[in-house]
């Protein structure tokens, strides 16, 4: 009998660190948007093609600016 006692008092300490995590994740805000992450994944491969298109004007850029300081060291030392 003594062991239901136990198994009580354990299932609702359990209980109650599991009511503890769920009140600090809705205080946290956690559950705030159920709408965005829903859709993040629908969109995700178009921010990658956004940060990739971002990142080779960038280098396209530094590459220009490579090219025209060979062009000008060759019309110095010409």
């Amino acid at each position: 009998m003594s062991v239901i006692i136990v198994l009580l008092a354990f299932s609702l300490l359990i209980a109650v660190g599991f009511l503890i995590a769920y009140l600090w994740a809705v205080k946290d805000g956690q559950f705030d948007d159920k709408y965005t992450p829903s859709i993040r994944i629908l969109f995700d491969n178009e921010k990658n093609k956004i940060s990739h298109q971002a990142q080779n004007s960038e280098l396209d850029k530094s590459n220009n600016d490579l090219s025209n300081q060979n062009s000008e060291f060759k019309k110095r030392s010409s």
